[in-house]
Order: structure tokens, then sequence, then C-alpha cells
């Protein structure tokens, strides 16, 4: 008759009064350290012969399972896919600005709802309202957690039990499978469409216009681009329109540009104050994509308007926190140089790097590495052997921002018998280093990788090899 070798598992005290594994109570206390054991014997238990049977498989096993346990699940990684304002990445890094004005509010006590100047009750929207009127030439402004709570607050205020009107060709899809109409029902307004899918023209938005209408929506297609037999009716026109029948524009403008991005190749994206002056209402859009700042619902426009927000009790549920704010405000400061900002804010910085200096940067890069690659080849022909070289790529600006464009840059490609296993180990590092496989090769894209980086993604990679 054949033992079933689970019989001869350890027991959970057994384990923890192994030497090695007491020693590990230094690191987690003892109720953690015995559900680390217990979760390792059920593992062994579930599927036999992954730990061996001795006293030091036990205690390895066991240390392995802890520094899972005790590694934070959000992490800083190294962001080498090309993609500047990467969703999944946490989209805009903080200037060092902002870094600081969070340290400084973070550590202590704030004035972030209390006028030291009248020893009263402040409120705390002051600390980016100013700001932000001065970049847009906004009457008033407004901060909430994210864009799409900044749709919601301005719809519920305005069309709460009443009619937005808004073209089908900007019912689009964001991040995550969220959808701009499901997010605008939510406000408990009515949607009213118009137009196509491909053409809307003012005729149509007039058609739907009553007493019923409580906001006109027009939504910045930003991530997705309409050519050939499309027609929009201009946010100028429009606006017009709406101030013809007392009906406010709401322009969800997504992106946050602030200042204009054509002299470093990237056209055809409107900044903030456009938007203003064309005379929208109220203009909402995201502060953690192209303005780089922290994930916020920045709304900008009539300050009667901007008031009744403020008054929405939504408002309050909606509000963000004094680490929100100083990071915003901090950034916004960078703007009033635009020269600033450019060399400042990361995501401005990474988008308007020079090509040569990515391919300086890349070639430093390689050569460090082909250095360290295995001297042997591990099989014949060049795709079986080990390779570092450099590369022309092209970089994009994500975060739903100029969709269409594509930036030149310079990355290195690490050519090795098994890519996949490559791109995974970098994933596993001390430091996860985020890449792209590209024609049978791990690339590193140096536009997003922080030039203070450099030599920590060398030794990354170094030890991903081994």
């Amino acid at each position: 008759m054949t033992t079933d070798p689970r019989r001869a598992l350890p027991a959970v005290g057994a384990v923890l009064d192994l030497p090695s594994v007491r020693a590990l109570a230094a690191r987690a206390p003892r109720a953690l350290l015995a559900d680390v054991v217990r979760e390792v014997i059920d593992g062994e238990r579930a599927a036999p012969g992954q730990v061996p049977p001795s006293d030091a498989a036990w205690a390895a096993a066991v240390a392995r399972h802890l520094d899972q346990r005790l590694a934070p699940t959000l992490r800083r990684v190294i962001n080498a896919t090309g993609v500047v304002l990467h969703t999944n990445l946490g989209r805009a890094p903080l200037a060092a600005a902002a870094l600081a004005a969070v340290a400084e509010v973070a550590q202590d006590f704030s004035n972030l709802e209390y006028d030291v100047a009248l020893g009263a009750r402040g409120a705390r929207h002051v600390h980016c309202a100013r700001l932000l009127a001065e970049l847009t030439g906004a009457d008033d402004a407004l901060v909430v957690n994210n864009c799409a709570a900044a749709l919601v607050l301005a719809l519920n205020t305005l069309a709460d039990g009443r009619d937005a009107v808004i073209s089908r060709g900007e019912l689009v899809e964001i991040g995550d499978s969220f959808r701009v109409p499901d997010i605008m029902r939510k406000s408990g307004a009515v949607l009213v469409e118009v137009g196509t899918t491909n053409r809307t023209h003012a005729h149509d938005y007039t058609a739907a216009l009553s007493d019923r209408t409580g906001a006109i929506v027009s939504v910045h297609r930003s991530n997705f681009a309409l050519e050939g037999f499309v027609a929009t009716v201009p946010l100028r026109e429009l606006a017009s329109l709406a101030a013809a029948h007392a009906v406010p524009v709401v322009h969800d403008f997504g992106s946050g540009l602030l200042i204009d991005l054509a002299p470093w190749g990237l056209t055809g994206e409107p900044i903030a104050r456009d938007a203003v002056r064309d005379g929208a209402s109220l203009v909402v859009m995201s502060g953690d994509k192209l303005l780089g700042g922290p994930q916020a619902g920045v709304i900008v426009g009539n300050s009667s308007l901007i008031d009744r927000l403020r008054r929405n009790p939504l408002a309050r549920a909606l509000r963000v926190d004094k680490l929100t704010i100083a990071a915003l405000a901090a950034t916004l400061e960078l703007y009033r140089d635009p020269a600033v900002a450019v060399r400042e804010v990361p995501a401005l910085a990474m988008l308007c790097t020079p090509l040569a200096a990515l391919e300086q940067r890349a070639s430093r890069l390689a050569g460090a590495l082909t250095a360290t690659l295995p001297a042997e080849r591990a099989g014949a022909g060049p795709a079986r052997g080990y390779a570092a070289r450099v590369i022309r790529a092209e970089s994009t600006v994500g975060g739903g921002a100029f969709p269409t464009s594509r930036l030149p840059s310079a990355g290195v490609a690490l050519e090795v018998p098994d890519p996949t296993q490559l791109e995974a180990r970098l994933r596993s590092g001390a430091v996860p280093v985020v890449a792209r496989i590209e024609n049978a090769a791990v690339v590193l894209d140096m536009r997003t990788v922080h030039p203070a980086h450099d030599e920590e993604l060398i030794a990354l990679v170094v030890a991903a090899l081994a």
C-alpha cells in the first residue's frame, strides 16, 4: 500500500520552531509568520513535491512567501514601453516641486481650510482656483478627484432630470471599458443624442433644444480620430448657438494640455485656454495627463456656474485631499513660465526630449549591456545569440492625447534566445522594468525612462540576463 506523502507534512508549530524560521520573526509579527507557514504547507498539500523534505527547504520556502507578503502591492516601476502617459503605469510622474509640496503639507498641519489672515474657517478650493483662472483665462475653477467626477458633478448640477444634448460622434469609450454616456447617465441627466457617428451639424443641436434642456455637452475626441466624410460643430459655434438659447455648454476637454506643444512636433491638440476663449461655460479636464500633475478633475469656467457646483452636496463626496491640492498647485506654478514647465514637468520633458539626446543615452546603455552579455552563442544563427543594439523607435503620448502622433525615439533592442522569458524577468526584478517585445527582441524605449534611472536600468537588465 502506497503511503500518501501528505501525511508526512510537518505541523505549523514544527516549522515555526525551525531556527531559520524563528529568525524571520524580526521581520514580521508571529501571527503573520504563522499564516505564511500555513500557506506554504497548504500549497505543498495541494501540489506535493514543491518543497523538498528538509528543514532548510521549508525555511527557504517560508522566507520566499514572507517576502511576497511583505512586498507592497503598489510599487515604483521603470517605464521602458515608449508610452509616456501610460494609464496602467500611473500616467504622469510628478515634478520635483510637486513632490516637495506634498512632503511639506503631509508631515505637519496645514491651512487646508483655514484662512490665516482672518483667523477663521477657509475653503480648500482657493489653493488652486486662482492659478487655474490665471493659466486658462477662466473666471473661476474647482478641483475634484478625476475628470469623470468633474463631468458628473457638472451635469448633476446643471441637468439632473433634464436633457443633456450630445453628438453621437462624441459618445466615446474611455479606459477600462467605461463609457461617457454611462457616466453621464449617473449624473441624473437624460441623454439626448443628435447627429450621426460621423456627421453632426448645428441644426441637429437646435432641433433638440427645448425647455427641458439643461446643458449641451461637447466631448473632445482625444483618444481617436475621425477622418473622411465627417462634420462637427466647432466649439466656438456651438457656444454661440447655446448662448442664443440660454443653455450652458459643458466641454469635456480631457487631456489637460495648458501650453502649445507644436514647437516640439505635437500638433492638433487644443489647449485649455482655447476652450475657455471659444465660449465653453464649463471646461473639465484631467490633472494627471498632459497637465502632468496628480490625478484630479479640473473644472474651469463661468464663476456663477462654478459657485453652483461648489454648493452641490456631491462636491463634498468628490473633493480632493490636501496632498492632491499641494501637488496640483505646485505643478500649476511651473506653468507660469512655459519654458520651466517643459523642463520641470516630467511628462512634458519626456515628450519634448530631442532625438539626439535619446540616441546618446541608448548608445551608452547598449555599450554597457554588451560588455555583460554571454560570450558564447546559444545556438546557430544570429537570432539564437545575445546582442544589445541601438535602434530607432516610435513613442506615443498615451493618456488619450494626440492619438495619431508618433514621436521619433531611440532605444535598445535586446536580442536573446528567449525574449518572452527576459521580458518576464525584467518585470519580476527588484524594481520592475516594463518593456515591449518587437521583432523578436526586447525593446527598451529611452523616451519614457528618466535619465536619472539609466544606471539603475543597466543594473536591472544585467540582473535579468543573469
